[in-house]
């Protein structure tokens, strides 16, 4: 669906004869132009979104890349170094995926996890070994993520990263995905984007993507040299500080002037 301020549409009624089971294959095929196009068109009323909840915007991209140690106030959280050449990326498994509002759950295995507010940015087209400068045409647009970390088990060894972040329910994203002609309206710098991570409504940690060691477009190129990447792929690019969480916390991503991204905990067994 489309949603404006307080009122949405479905895309399948913009382009009569053609269904779109989630935003992936909205993605997949209909570029902003079209989409916006096609509303400009719209005549009908649209409806009010009321009570309506929102899932996640889709629950199979092809890839979801987590970068780590992108801010440094982030590393001393873990008295880590901070990657100083290369972005210390890792790939979650889409099994991991939750919406808004969804219980993010601590596994048995795990006495201290974090969650971690992210800006989450969504490839829109096929991209492979595409320069930084020219990175950002291949963005779809952004989402607020909260990437959580069993820290407990990746302290106990780095080479346990994969399995510290691939539990079900550690990876939220929504509840909707802003797209590149509006971010360019609310920030003609991306760079100032500012992003929070908020644990019972107090702000933990705040930071902009100016003070990233490696900037969105960077990371795009990056991992596009790889392997490619595909439509509805999604980078995570790190967060400014991840909040230890515990049964009953509500923890959340708000990204300034673009949404916010709001989750229970709950231990598992409780």
């Amino acid at each position: 669906m489309i949603v404006n301020d307080s009122e949405f549409v479905e895309v399948s009624k913009l382009f009569p004869g053609q269904n779109f089971a989630d935003a992936k294959q909205v993605i997949e095929s209909k570029t902003i132009a079209e989409l916006n196009q096609a509303l400009s068109n719209y005549s009908a009323p649209l409806s009010p979104i009321g009570s309506k909840k929102f899932l996640a915007p889709y629950l199979h991209p092809g890839l979801i890349w987590g970068i780590g140690l992108n801010y440094l106030a982030h590393a001393a959280d873990l008295a880590a170094v901070a990657p100083g050449d290369e972005p210390a990326s890792f790939i979650k498994g889409d099994h991991t995926i939750i919406g808004e509002g969804e219980q993010i759950i601590i596994p048995t295995q795990s006495e201290r996890t974090t969650a971690e507010a992210e800006l989450g940015i969504i490839i829109g087209r096929y991209c492979r070994n595409v320069s930084e400068a020219d990175a950002l045409d291949y963005l779809y647009g952004v989402v607020p993520i909260l990437d959580q970390t069993a820290e407990d088990i990746l302290l106990k060894n780095p080479r346990f990263l994969t399995r510290s972040k691939n539990f079900p329910t550690f990876f939220s994203f929504g509840p909707a995905i802003t797209t590149m002609d509006e971010v360019n309206n609310l920030y003609p710098d991306f760079s100032k984007i500012s992003v929070a991570t908020v644990i019972n409504g107090e702000i933990h940690r705040e930071n902009t993507v100016s003070n990233m060691t490696f900037n969105p477009a960077y990371l795009i190129s990056f991992h596009s040299k790889v392997m490619p990447l595909y439509p509805g792929d999604i980078i995570s690019t790190g967060t400014p500080g991840a909040v230890h969480i515990n049964h009953g916390d509500v923890v959340e991503c708000n990204i300034a002037h673009i949404g916010k991204l709001v989750n229970p905990v709950k231990r598992q067994g409780s």
